[in-house]
């Protein structure tokens, strides 16, 4: 077990961490796809409620 956690150390020092700048960037085009997203789909479900009102 001992080991383990060594080894995971080891990994982790090995690791490039993205800068602030970098992690404020990639959280901004998550934030903005979501929202787009959001609004794609909820205007599909207007649309697919007006059709199916109009057939009913």
């Amino acid at each position: 077990m001992i080991k383990f956690f060594k080894s995971v150390g080891h990994e982790m020092r090995l690791v490039t961490w993205p800068s602030a700048k970098q992690n404020r960037h990639d959280t901004g085009i998550v934030i903005t796809t979501s929202v787009l997203f959001a609004l794609f789909l909820g205007l599909l479900d207007y649309l697919f409620s007006i059709l199916t009102q109009m057939f009913m």
